[in-house]
């Protein structure tokens, strides 16, 4: 029986707040570029393992970080002058017994390709040195056998976080960003993949701070530039009222000096290319987005390994079970899942598992527990097929 805890919480629900805070780091901001190379390092590991060893062995590739390098942009097309740094930090197994394992280079291949995908501009070979550092590990075979058929020890104490339903605020800060990404951004090339959003309620007035970096080559003077803001303004504007009611203004790249040429110009799409550094876990969480309004895990997500790293897993799991809590049982204003785990402990029996429910306006708690209890046990009962899910990209971590 897992230690489950579920009780009503006293609290002003986020809608309700006056003031809300959300961000969301998009595909190449500096930090968001960490953690999809060191969760695309993780899964081509894994993918690996399985198929030499039917088992995913031990790896962590959340250390990763980014140097950034020093550019040249201008009207017309500018010039990465010295490359960005990437260095693959981790640990993984490299040997099991007397076979060997390529993990530098498959991680190293790993990285350009998820360059290569996510980034127009950006050559993974000339605007990138690579610096591979995973720690050598190495596992015994009988062991290797063995875990196969046993359910995985946490490796950590550690806990997850997650919460239901998302805010309006929070749900138009992450389609705002995918949808820049997935779809103006390929009508219009001078749009990087370097966007971040800030979105700021106040009462029922939402105001977008938008940085996107513009790509020069696409540009010839600053009139091209000012045009393609506009653009974006516009189709932010445009695709708000799908995912609120509420007033929303627009301010994009608002550090701008055109009398003085400041502006948010770069060679490839990403600030990474002069002077903003980049780390696995400093930016968005599991579910997406910075919620400073919500409680929140610190741990990375991306990169951890997918068997027993409560890290990853958890938080996951934590959001997902809210996600579903929220969706069938009737009368939920916000729900809150908390998932503590306790190192050594078998990750599908948790140390606590807490439920922490707002209800709305004529439900009670009570009465709903034996269905958020029901489906709590359940998905932390499946918890092993999540890591089936990660290796194969079906699941984000940012």
């Amino acid at each position: 029986m897992v230690n489950i805890l579920i009780e009503e919480l006293v609290h002003t629900p986020i809608e309700q707040q006056k003031v809300e805070l959300v961000e969301r780091k998009g595909i190449g901001h500096p930090d968001s570029l960490a953690d999809g190379i060191a969760e695309s390092m993780s899964r081509e590991l894994c993918k690996e393992y399985i198929k030499r060893f039917g088992v995913v062995l031990h790896h962590n590739t959340d250390e990763t970080q980014i140097i950034a390098g020093k550019s040249s942009p201008r009207f017309g097309g500018g010039e990465v002058v010295e490359p960005i740094k990437i260095i693959l930090v981790g640990r993984a197994t490299k040997r099991v017994e007397n076979e060997s394992i390529p993990t530098d280079k498959i991680a190293l291949r790993a990285a350009k390709r998820y360059i290569s995908t996510a980034m127009r501009y950006l050559d993974p070979e000339l605007d990138v040195i690579f610096d591979v550092k995973l720690g050598e590990g190495s596992a015994d075979l009988q062991d290797v056998f063995k875990r196969r058929k046993e359910v995985p020890l946490a490796n950590d104490t550690s806990f997850g976080i997650g919460f239901a339903p998302l805010s309006e605020t929070e749900r138009l800060v992450y389609n705002v960003e995918r949808r820049i990404y997935e779809e103006l951004r390929k009508k219009e090339k001078a749009i990087g993949e370097d966007v971040k959003i800030m979105g700021l309620r106040e009462k029922d007035e939402i105001t977008l701070t938008i940085a996107i970096a513009m790509v020069d080559r696409f540009l010839n003077n600053i009139s091209d530039y000012d045009a393609v803001k506009k653009e974006v303004e516009s189709f932010v504007k445009e695709i708000s009222v799908e995912y609120t009611r509420k007033k929303v203004e627009v301010n994009v790249n608002t550090a701008d000096d055109y009398e003085r040429g400041c502006i948010y110009l770069t060679v490839t799409g990403t600030s990474a290319e002069n002077g903003d550094d980049g780390s696995v876990g400093r930016g968005n969480r599991c579910n997406g987005l910075i919620t400073p309004g919500r409680p929140m895990s610190m741990e990375a997500t991306s990169g951890k390994n997918p068997i027993n790293h409560v890290g990853k897993l958890y938080n996951i799991l934590a959001n997902m079970i809210a996600k579903r809590c929220y969706e069938e049982v009737e009368g939920i204003e916000e729900i809150y899942v908390r998932i503590l785990s306790q190192i050594g402990r078998p990750i599908n029996d948790p140390k606590s598992l807490s439920i922490q429910v707002i209800p709305k306006k004529g439900y009670s708690v009570e009465k709903m527990e034996n269905k958020l209890r029901d489906i709590a046990e359940e998905m932390i009962g499946k918890i092993t097929d999540l890591t089936s899910k990660i290796v194969s990209g079906e699941i984000r971590t940012f």
